[in-house]
């Protein structure tokens, strides 16, 4: 089948398909608290390029270069503003979000040079290859391939149970984009259950 004869689906089922793909990434890249914001930049760039992308290209690809962008601009404003304080203070959890769930899978991720965060993301949570990844971080594909191994070495190190190439991000993220993403409880019960020692009565 030729590319001329395919058609592209609707934009919203791009969405609806890789959405979830694309907020992983930018999750694992910037961290939860700027993701997103990339993501809907990501798309609302995507949504305007859409209609010149040729028909049969790899839409993964396609939108997590356009992620990959939009972390750096994040990135670089974040570099602009002024920090009060370097890092937020712990919270109960109450949304479901996987940094609140798992705060040193994110803390590790946060640890690891910007190369090997980038590397682990887009292959492990895009599939995307090494040598889409070198074009997109730069160097060699040897070397992405190297930032990869080495990021997912960072991981195990720091306990963060990424020996599984990845797979931990992955099941901690879901499966729905911010704009359909449900909120769950996930308040700890403690001190509710407690037992209570019942002594002689007076």
């Amino acid at each position: 089948m030729s590319a001329e004869s395919v058609v592209k689906p609707p934009f919203e089922e791009i969405v609806s398909a890789y959405g979830p793909v694309v907020l992983r990434v930018a999750r694992a890249v910037l961290g939860p608290y700027d993701a997103e914001d990339a993501w809907s930049e990501t798309f609302l760039s995507a949504m305007r390029a859409y209609p010149d992308l040729p028909a049969g290209a790899r839409v993964e690809g396609w939108l997590v270069t356009i992620a990959h962008r939009k972390a750096l601009d994040v990135a670089r404003g974040n570099a602009r503003r002024a920090v009060p304080v370097e890092r937020l203070p712990d919270r109960t959890a109450r949304t479901g979000r996987p940094e609140e769930a798992d705060p040193d899978l994110w803390s590790a991720l946060r640890a690891l040079p910007p190369r090997q965060r980038q590397a682990v993301a887009y292959h492990y949570l895009a599939g995307l290859p090494y040598k889409e990844i070198a074009a997109l971080t730069g160097g060699s594909t040897q070397a992405a391939r190297r930032a990869a191994a080495d990021g997912i070495a960072g991981l195990r190190r720091a306990g963060a149970g990424a020996a599984s190439g990845g797979e931990r991000i992955d099941e901690e993220e879901g499966r729905k984009p911010p704009s359909t993403r449900g909120t769950r409880s996930t308040n700890s019960s403690r001190g509710h259950g407690r037992k209570r020692k019942d002594g002689p009565k007076p």
